[in-house]
């Protein structure tokens, strides 16, 4: 299981579009906003590497701490049966003391970190990356319920995506074999 966080802001990224002739696209937006949605998310591969898939809660205007992801751990293990190696990158909230206190609580779950400033090892960034550059992007929000609702949507289409999360792990230079 390949753990990550983002976050998706009001400001759309901005790329390049096809639009009639003479008629020059306008993207509204709310200036000066800094509100996000933050998300954390897992793309997860089976024990037989036969099935995968993708998870993740989102976060309005919050931060990612440890109480947040220390509740997401908690509802993976309660919907995932079994043991579960979890990589992730050296995020303040997976290195806290009060992480480690809860990791050692719960036998099921096995981490291991991702070596330093390496985020092409996680398969997850690729997700964030697609989620950004494709669906969200050009498409700006004006209230943050807007923003939240489009992430969720996208997120949730992506899930249904089998072939396209295969690609992001493919994508990783990690040697991970799927059937």
């Amino acid at each position: 299981m390949f753990l990550d966080e983002t976050g998706m802001l009001m400001a759309p990224l901005v790329r390049r579009t096809w639009v009639p002739k003479g008629q020059t696209p306008v993207l509204h937006q709310r200036t000066n906003s800094h509100k996000k949605v933050s998300v954390i998310g897992t793309l997860w591969v089976s024990p037989w590497r036969t099935r995968l898939g993708f998870c993740f809660r989102l976060h309005p205007n919050e931060n990612i701490d440890t109480a947040k992801v220390e509740d997401y751990l908690g509802e993976l293990e309660r919907h995932l049966a079994g043991p579960i190696v979890l990589l992730w990158d050296r995020f303040g909230p997976h290195k806290s003391l009060r992480m480690r206190d809860y990791l050692a609580r719960h036998p099921n779950l096995h981490p291991e970190f991702f070596p330093p400033y390496a985020p092409e090892l996680n398969p997850t960034e690729h997700v964030w990356g697609y989620l950004k550059h494709n669906p969200m992007a050009n498409d700006p929000v004006l209230r943050l319920d807007d923003l939240a609702h489009s992430t969720r949507r996208h997120a949730r289409s992506l899930q249904r995506k089998e072939r396209l999360l295969r690609a992001f792990l493919k994508h990783s230079p990690l040697s991970l074999h799927l059937t």
